[in-house]
């Protein structure tokens, strides 16, 4: 898997951050998600709503998929799934980001992908949907639905319509790995910053790349260590590439913002 080379997690055991662990550190803020109960019934399909893989389906059906998945919320930077507390389910997200990262053994984070909204992930073998020795974290404040094993079977897999669907969306998502592989042995630091920047830019359905109300150009929220770690190069790398950039009329760079002036010219420097 592209950007996450690091193998096993038993440097866990005796992790290098010591007593004090940085703000990413597994298990620093896990096991304080929430339940959500809502009665209303068009609250109770709210998680299944405007997901691509449950689109034309009937209100009962809508609703019996959202009984099975109950939402649940999680606070920008806690973990929503660990290897030392693996559970086989399924996360549908409905709202904010989730970053699958890895820790190496000498403690770095290594981003293999940002999960944006009406994407699935989690350990799930059913559907060919494995986390490995990933970790999830919420970037933002996160809502998901949470399916078990047996009621993804009962629900997902046994519909055609969403079976293919989800077959599709892994598709693309092994796709997107292939392309990041390529970039990572064949194109510089600055080729691979400004083609994730060009990336997430283009998602203008999502929140890494909507635009403001206020906003004339595409707005990428992320700080400089986590583009560096989804583009596969260090934070002091990406922070001296990102000024070029600026430099030459590229982008602008606010803390934890970075907002496109020219789409044109940064896909030409993806290479």
């Amino acid at each position: 898997m592209p950007y996450c080379l690091a193998e096993g997690t038993d440097a866990l055991a005796s992790p290098p951050w010591g007593a004090a662990p940085p703000p990413w550190a597994p298990g620093r803020r896990e096991e304080t998600t929430h339940m959500i109960e809502r009665d209303d019934e068009a609250d109770r399909t709210w998680c299944m709503s405007e997901v691509d893989i449950f689109r034309d389906l009937s209100e009962p059906e809508m609703e019996a998929i959202a009984e099975a998945a109950p939402m649940r919320t999680y606070s920008a930077g806690e973990i929503l799934h660990s290897p030392q507390q693996p559970s086989e389910v399924l996360f549908i997200l409905k709202r904010g980001r989730v970053r699958i990262f890895r820790v190496s053994a000498d403690g770095r984070a290594l981003t293999c992908a940002i999960i944006s909204p009406g994407t699935i992930f989690g350990e799930m073998a059913l559907l060919g949907q494995r986390m490995y020795d990933n970790f999830a974290e919420a970037l933002d404040d996160v809502t998901v639905c949470v399916m078990s094993r047996a009621d993804v079977h009962k629900f997902l897999l046994s519909d055609a319509r969403i079976a293919a669907r989800i077959t599709e969306m892994l598709g693309l998502r092994v796709a997107d790995l292939e392309q990041r592989l390529s970039d990572s042995v064949f194109k510089s630091v600055p080729q691979r910053i400004a083609a994730t920047l060009t990336t997430l830019a283009a998602r203008a359905d999502t929140p890494t790349g909507r635009l403001l109300p206020t906003a004339r150009h595409p707005q990428i929220v992320l700080t400089h260590e986590q583009l560096a770690a989804l583009a596969g190069t260090s934070r002091e790398t990406t922070t001296k590439v990102l000024h070029e950039f600026a430099g030459r009329g590229l982008l602008r760079l606010a803390r934890g913002r970075i907002t496109v002036l020219d789409p044109e010219r940064l896909n030409d420097a993806a290479g």
